[in-house]
């Protein structure tokens, strides 16, 4: 499904936060918000879940308008939150036991060993590392069966080496999931390593700067660290330095 922003705008009393937010995610691709922190970026996305009531502009799925909360998002913050009482099995399916949905067991085995955590379905949260939690977390936003999955620097709070595991990991599997993805973070690296395309959200008050398209479709570490011409260009474009050489 495709995700369409036009002319999204969100001010507070003594600031304006966001101004003339507009751009488009066709279906199946994976598109990040980078910025620096304070930037605005987790403000678009606690408005496309309805946490935030937009001001002015429209959000369309596909020709749907979107009003407040939706079922086609499904949102993963930075924050695991595991309910540590329950075992992996159970968190990951939390979204089916809230809205009393019959869970299907074969597949959520399935789904398990898809994230690498096969063996640990009965396993709580205090017995898994950082990066196995935030993969019970990731597959629970997916289980959710909605179309967008928005994530919230889902690997912010990992140390360097286990957040490029994740990263590894998440290139790795993002075909299988056949979902559309929204990712924001601050990490150059994490951006250009992931993405189809790199928004460059910058100004006071926030808006779209400018698009970096990716082409790769293998794509390696070494891929990453030779391409350090556009990470420069991303870098400057984030100082709002354009015209650095």
């Amino acid at each position: 499904m495709k995700l369409t922003i036009k002319d999204l705008s969100l001010s507070y009393p003594q600031r304006k936060i966001l101004e003339h937010v507009s751009f488009s995610v066709k279906t199946g691709e994976f598109v990040t918000l980078l910025g620096t922190s304070g930037s605005g970026k987790s403000t678009i996305l606690n408005l496309l879940t309805g946490i935030t009531q937009k001001q002015t502009g429209t959000i369309k799925v596909d020709h749907e308008e979107i009003q407040g909360l939706s079922l086609h998002f499904a949102y993963m913050p930075q924050e695991d939150l595991l309910l540590e009482w329950e075992t992996v099995f159970d968190n990951v399916c939390l979204y089916q036991r809230i809205h009393h949905q019959p869970i299907d067991a074969a597949f959520v085995m399935k789904q398990l060993a898809l994230f690498g955590l096969k063996g640990y379905e009965k396993a709580y949260p205090n017995e898994l590392s950082g990066g196995m939690r935030q993969r019970v977390a990731f597959l629970r936003t997916v289980l959710c069966d909605a179309d967008i999955l928005l994530l919230d620097e889902p690997f912010g709070a990992l140390d360097v080496i286990t957040r490029g595991d994740m990263q590894d990991w998440l290139h790795e599997i993002r075909g299988k999931l056949n979902k559309t993805i929204i990712l924001v973070t601050h990490d150059i690296d994490e951006a250009i390593y992931l993405s189809d395309r790199i928004l460059i959200l910058g100004g006071k008050p926030a808006s779209i700067q400018k698009e970096f398209h990716l082409t790769e479709q293998v794509r390696s570490r070494e891929w990453l660290y030779a391409n350090g011409a556009l990470r420069n260009d991303i870098y400057h474009e984030l100082k709002g330095e354009t015209n650095a050489d």
